[in-house]
């Protein structure tokens, strides 16, 4: 059996910047393991502009964004192992892989740090009646085959679901020379951020269908139409609002799930809103010396906040295998209320955090001139308004060190949305 220092599953965004933040901490003896036959991730098949603001104060497509971390890996000499499949990780780390050239293979591993990003939600988990025709694509499937393989899915498209991919793929289809007849959201609000409701519909004429769903497909061997109902309360199809749409593709962007098939036989205990890992403020899960960071441990919107975040998991986990990753005395759970669905970290640790640590949310529902507050104990740290929150957009606040032990009996840390 082999052995490392730091195992990272995944040679995306998140695991290179994790791998690198480890290796720049000392910890050099890392190696990332991807089961794709390249670097980069799910951003080689993004080709549009918009991603490095945040982290390089320029702006790249995603190749380019990739290839900084991919270049800086490799000018470091990190070990990255292509074409592996990891296929278990046990508790006591140790990681079982499998490759062409090696065949079955394991490694004891000091750390592990998750990083095996997300899936698309399949149509399967929609219920939609009808056949099971061709022409049905989830979003990101057809965004590889039309950047990558360089091949159309089809000529007239209805999208369903206004995740950030679906509504790309509405401008990315249309530029192409395909017809995008709409996109259809079953909520009263888009899942996207809103810079991409402008940019790849309004300024496209792609009207945007809000609370309303396919509720019917047709056809046997080649999707034909589809039926978009108006959804009521509860959500479902108001019936007499149907509306067809002749089509032959129908693109599905429904939502992301963290990949944590692996996460969860390792024992990992996971979040039942974010599907992810529950971590602490270092990134550390429930088995000590496994961490999680990027789209594997909560869905981003943004890239940048993916590296930040894996910076943070690469350094912690440095940390722990050098054993200067101070002992907890005491954890104070982090509680979401008032319109807050989660927040990442779960848990917090004075005596382990830094003076500084960025906890990130979601909100539930689209709100408008709340104040977002932060509550140690009894007492109100935070209290910032905001004139617009949407699901679609993650949020932050920043809480001190000395939030921590100024308080040191607090129980628990409170994020939530008040009126005033």
């Amino acid at each position: 059996m082999d052995t490392r220092d730091l195992v990272v599953i995944g040679g995306g965004p998140a695991g290179l910047a994790a791998a690198i933040s480890a290796y720049e901490q000392g910890c050099t003896d890392v190696v990332v393991l991807e089961r794709d036959v390249q670097l980069g991730g799910i951003l080689n098949q993004c080709i549009h502009n918009g991603f490095g603001l945040h982290t390089f104060k320029e702006e790249l497509t995603g190749p380019e964004y990739a290839a900084r971390y991919v270049d800086r890996a490799r000018e470091l000499g990190i070990a990255c192992e292509l074409g592996t499949m990891v296929v278990d990780v046990s508790t006591d780390r140790v990681v079982t892989a499998v490759s062409p050239q090696r065949g079955v293979f394991s490694i004891q591993a000091g750390a592990v740090i998750l990083a095996m990003g997300c899936r698309e939600r399949p149509r399967g988990a929609l219920g939609i009646p009808g056949f099971r025709p061709a022409g049905i694509y989830s979003a990101g499937t057809a965004q590889r085959l039309v950047n990558i393989e360089g091949q159309m899915p089809g000529r007239e498209v209805v999208i369903l679901g206004s995740g950030d991919i679906g509504l790309i793929m509405a401008r990315r289809m249309t530029l192409e020379g395909a017809h995008v007849a709409c996109v259809a959201e079953l909520m009263p609000y888009s899942g996207g951020l809103k810079r991409n409701i402008v940019q790849c519909l309004d300024d496209f004429g792609i009207p945007l269908l809000l609370s309303h769903t396919i509720s019917r497909i047709e056809g046997k061997r080649r999707v034909e139409a589809v039926w978009v109902s108006e959804v009521g309360a509860d959500l479902k199809p108001i019936p007499g609002t149907e509306v067809r749409y002749p089509c032959d593709t129908l693109l599905l962007s429904v939502g992301l799930l963290p990949e944590n098939e692996l996460s969860r036989a390792a024992g990992v205990e996971l979040s039942a809103v974010t599907r992810g890992p529950v971590v602490n403020e270092s990134l550390q899960t429930n088995i000590p010396g496994v961490f999680a960071c990027g789209n594997v441990l909560h869905v981003h919107d943004l890239v940048d906040y993916v590296s930040q975040e894996a910076a943070l998991a690469g350094e912690c986990a440095a940390r722990y295998v050098a054993g200067t990753m101070a002992s907890a005395v005491r954890e104070v759970p982090v509680v979401a209320q008032g319109g807050v669905r989660y927040t990442v970290p779960s848990c917090v640790s004075a005596d382990r955090m830094d003076e500084r640590l960025v906890v990130r949310f979601r909100v539930g529902n689209v709100y408008r001139d709340k104040y977002v507050s932060v509550y140690v104990g009894d007492d109100r740290i935070i209290h910032r308004k905001k004139r617009v929150m949407a699901p679609g957009e993650m949020e932050e606040v920043v809480i001190k060190k000395t939030d921590l032990t100024s308080r040191p009996d607090a129980d628990r840390i409170v994020v939530t949305l008040e009126e005033e």
